[in-house]
């Protein structure tokens, strides 16, 4: 269950399965169907390839170019359902049986090419689980978690519960979320106040991202065992209700994903499992959307969260253009929009006093903190390019320095994948849990602070 998606033996031979399936579905025809039937299923790849290329384009599914081999399997796709059906008559059993075997282990490798894009995936055992809707490691119910309390069990390790949160106040349809508790939820005589840190993932995804592909559950019980069993409750909400649904945190046509974050989720794990109402004891974490979810939880909402996370986010929601974000995020509201946009949040909501964040940046470039106001937005980079995340952490850090939010941009190698999350969230996790006052744990300064 531990054998890879993104590289190794299992995805190149599937690849390469597929290949010669459409190879021995194509070959041996007649001339005559070569010449007339071959063009019209190459016209069908470059078609299917071509159309959801404008599909991802025209519905910003993506903030950045999806890679090659993404669109050369959808072509390929796209050639074995046109071979499958133009070339049923003519050949015998067994080639009508490799032609139609040729459609789903293409369709399986653009799969796998969206996998190797996003990092979501990256185990056959993780795609299992998410297929099967399986526990993750150390994962118990609610009353399972309470119960341990009452008998006095103490783990050595931290547990994750999945938890069922009502959301009559803003009425979002999402599905069950995980909480991780630090093994010191699990003693003394009564519950601790802990601080608490909510972990945002990617557009599109499960709750289940963070804990396992992210890593945050080891990072987190590693971090733990290094202070005595303690470690913040993490939080991992579900943003998006479904796997496609993309809210970027906002209210909207898509649902009221602010609301439930805000009026669900906060409330429910301070009345549930005791964390601290202290904003200074309270962070927000995320990768890509979920970083620019972070950053606009914070600046909107200073009341509640004091510290904020962001891993490669953008400069605020982002579903398409401004137009097309207004229209398909906020109903054609542009006020709404400038509520949920974090630079007008800042001007609107500053000065602030006691708030810091991390851009942790994927790519290469100075360390810095507390950068100078910078003039207008960044454009012309892609958007997931390493250079346009360096521009977008250095904008929004001088942006927010100018309101008073203490804010750092460290770039380190990586691309924009899970992987390179996983490895940014637990390197940050010590800033962190300092920075929200978990108990045992010194404050250390933001990157680049110490030497100013």
């Amino acid at each position: 269950m531990n054998i890879s998606l993104l590289h190794g033996w299992l995805p190149i031979l599937i690849q390469v399965l597929a290949v010669a399936a459409l190879i021995t579905a194509v070959g041996r025809r007649s001339g005559r169907w070569l010449a007339r039937r071959a063009p019209i299923a190459l016209a069908c790849g470059v078609a299917l390839s071509g159309g959801t290329a404008w599909f991802i384009h025209y519905h910003a599914l993506s903030d950045g170019p999806a890679p090659l081999p993404l669109w050369l399997w959808t072509a390929l796709t796209g050639i074995a359902l046109a071979v499958a059906v133009l070339g049923w008559t003519g050949v015998r059993w067994w080639q009508r049986t490799v032609a139609l075997l040729a459609v789903p282990l293409c369709t399986l490798s653009v799969g796998l090419a969206v996998n190797s894009w996003t990092g979501y995936l990256p185990t056959v055992g993780t795609l299992w689980d998410r297929s099967t809707d399986g526990d993750l490691i150390n994962q118990i119910d609610e009353d399972t978690a309470l119960a341990m309390r009452l008998r006095g069990q103490h783990p050595d390790h931290g547990m994750l519960v999945q938890v069922s949160i009502p959301n009559q106040a803003s009425g979002f349809p999402h599905r069950d979320e995980l909480v991780y508790l630090p093994p010191a939820w699990f003693t003394g005589s009564t519950v601790p106040t802990l601080p608490a840190v909510m972990v945002i993932g990617g557009e599109f995804g499960w709750p289940e991202d963070w804990p396992s592909t992210g890593g945050a559950q080891q990072a987190a019980d590693d971090f733990a065992a290094a202070h005595g069993g303690n470690a913040p409750i993490l939080v991992f909400p579900d943003t998006s209700g479904q796997f496609t649904n993309d809210t970027e945190c906002v209210n909207g046509p898509r649902g009221n994903a602010a609301d439930h974050l805000m009026k669900d989720v906060v409330p429910y794990i301070i009345s549930r499992f005791s964390a601290s109402t202290d904003p200074s004891r309270w962070g927000v974490a995320g990768w890509s959307v979920g970083g620019t979810c972070a950053v606009m939880a914070t600046v909107m909402h200073p009341e509640s969260f004091h510290t904020f996370l962001d891993i490669d986010g953008q400069l605020g929601p982002n579903a398409g253009s401004k137009e097309q974000t207004i229209a398909r995020l906020f109903g054609g509201d542009a006020a709404a929009y400038d509520r949920f946009d974090p630079l007008t949040a800042m001007k609107t909501g500053g000065p602030y006093t006691g708030i810091a964040g991390l851009f942790a940046v994927s790519g290469s470039g100075p360390t810095v903190h507390r950068l100078p106001y910078q003039g207008p937005p960044p454009v012309g980079d892609p958007p997931d390019s390493p250079e346009a995340h360096q521009q977008i952490a250095d904008y929004l850090c001088a942006a927010a320095s100018s309101v008073g939010i203490e804010c750092s941009v460290e770039p380190k190698p990586g691309d924009h994948k899970f992987g390179t999350a996983k490895r940014r969230f637990a390197e940050a996790l010590p800033w962190l849990a300092g920075r929200v006052h978990t108990p045992g744990v010194p404050e250390i300064p933001l990157p680049g602070a110490a030497a100013k």
